[in-house]
């Protein structure tokens, strides 16, 4: 079977698929007795990623394997094929998804200690049933909260790897309308009283925003998470 066949068959599948595709996947394309090895389709793999420098198309390898997609700096002039206006994420919203990927595994009460105003029980219903946050275990203490931690579909959706590919804390703080606080109770916190002392503002401010809008983006992914890492077991 040549080199050019087995590209051709592999973009072809990545750009049918609609989702990441694992190199298990790819390989199941092909005929039993035909099929190519690891070797070679990652081989297929890497020609297409050189093919697609400096185009409007990228392949990008994410926890749930390989995808084509448009490149994120030419987001703002494809947006524009869907004319309505794009809902953007609240400030509630992200700053709780924030904290679960960065100090994962996480309980509610956690959070709440952090960002110094009550979870919004709508916002993690959101983020679970968008498959980006799940329950991964429960603390050993009195009432046995549920442990809170991210998912593939979580690194997918943001174009990542893994929780290390997870931009620095300061770009978040860069979005400019997301202040974490992230220590938790206990630790020095230098943006604890501030973040009491506005506590009914936040209330009012972000998580009535969550209720009020529909905690939707645009496919490309474009709002980025900031945290560091640490690896669960997917």
């Amino acid at each position: 079977m040549s080199e050019s066949h087995v590209r051709n068959v592999v973009e072809a599948a990545l750009l049918a698929a609609g989702q990441p595709l694992p190199l298990a996947e790819l390989a199941r394309l092909f005929a039993e007795g035909a099929r190519p090895s690891s070797q070679q389709l990652q081989a297929a793999l890497a020609a297409l990623e050189k093919e697609y420098a400096g185009r409007g198309i990228e392949l990008k390898h994410t926890a749930g394997g390989y995808r084509i997609q448009v490149r994120r700096e030419l987001a703002a002039e494809i947006s524009r094929l869907w004319p309505e206006r794009a809902v953007r994420y609240s400030r509630a919203l992200l700053e709780t998804l924030a904290l679960i990927a960065y100090r994962q595994p996480i309980t509610r009460a956690e959070i709440e200690a952090v960002r110094g105003v009550a979870v919004n029980p709508n916002i993690v219903r959101t983020m679970i049933e968008r498959n980006w946050v799940r329950v991964v275990g429960h603390r050993d203490v009195p009432g046995h909260p549920e442990l809170l931690g991210t998912t593939r579909e979580f690194l997918d959706y943001f174009g990542l790897k893994s929780l290390e590919e997870l931009p620095p804390l300061a770009e978040l703080r860069a979005l400019g309308d997301i202040n974490l606080q992230l220590a938790l109770a206990g630790e020095e916190s230098p943006g604890a009283a501030a973040a009491s002392g506005t506590a009914a503002a936040d209330s009012a401010d972000g998580e009535a925003e969550a209720e009020d809008e529909e905690l939707s983006a645009g496919s490309d992914g474009s709002h980025e998470l900031v945290a560091a890492p640490r690896e669960l077991d997917y």
